[in-house]
């Protein structure tokens, strides 16, 4: 009797640890269905002009990176000053490039050229002045990465006076009608600041409040869409019918 409630304890035993093991198989896939579902959800989280990586590495990473997301805050704030100096000086002051530039050589010479005669006067070791020279491969890197940009530029306008895609080609008219605008109400110099000031400024309170300028991003490109679609049916499509097809086919045999 003994050994046969033994074999019953033991069975029911088994049959326990089978149904645990059962609900821990069903746990552990349900977990594994809420992790897919909760990545399926990232994955569909709207990013403003179909970004996926890091603003940081948008920016190439590095120090370039660091600066505009103010990740060293002395260093950003030193390049954001000495902006604003310059145009101060340039701008408001009327300060003349070569008369400033001047004026800062000669200061610096003569404070130099005193400090090292004056050194043996007054028992001080003479500065040392260390050797100042351009790199040769960051020139070039240089180089190499404004070429590449400038094609790319190229191509982007090849295409667009081709006339191989019409909404690209409204977009661009309205950003240069936009920069027109904006050179006639102010020089070139001061548009330099306002774009490293915006470079400064927009990256890092859009990596700050992300979340949100996302979200009002995606209703904002819904609403657009919405409208270009009414404006394609309205009004581009109507134009199109009046240009004739044998434009078209000439334009592409040229191509």
């Amino acid at each position: 009797m003994a050994e046969e409630h033994k074999h019953e304890e033991s069975i029911m035993e088994k049959i326990a640890e089978k149904i645990h093991g059962h609900d821990d198989s069903s746990s552990s896939s349900s977990d594994s269905d809420d992790d897919k579902n909760s990545a399926s959800l990232k994955t569909k989280i709207y990013r403003l002009f179909g970004r996926e990586q890091p603003l940081h590495k948008l920016f190439g990473g590095g120090k370039p990176a660091d600066i505009f997301l103010w990740r060293n805050k002395k260093v950003s704030g030193g390049v954001l000053g000495a902006a604003t100096v310059s145009w101060i000086l340039f701008e408001l002051l009327e300060y003349n490039l070569l008369t400033l530039f001047g004026h800062i050589s000669i200061l610096a010479l003569a404070v130099l050229f005193l400090w090292s005669s004056a050194s043996t006067f007054i028992h001080k070791s003479p500065l040392h002045i260390p050797e100042v020279h351009i790199p040769e491969d960051v020139v070039l890197q240089l180089a190499s990465g404004l070429r590449i940009e400038i094609n790319r530029g190229f191509t982007v306008l090849r295409d667009i006076a081709s006339g191989r895609d019409l909404k690209k080609f409204l977009l661009v008219i309205a950003g240069l009608w936009v920069l027109s605008k904006v050179g006639s109400s102010c020089n070139f110099l001061t548009l330099i600041y306002i774009a490293t000031v915006l470079l400064f400024t927009i990256p890092v309170l859009y990596e700050k409040y992300e979340d949100k300028v996302d979200d009002f991003g995606e209703k904002a490109m819904r609403e657009i869409k919405k409208q270009y679609v009414e404006f394609d049916v309205k009004v581009l499509s109507k134009v199109m019918s009046k240009i004739p097809k044998g434009a078209f086919a000439f334009i592409k045999k040229k191509d």
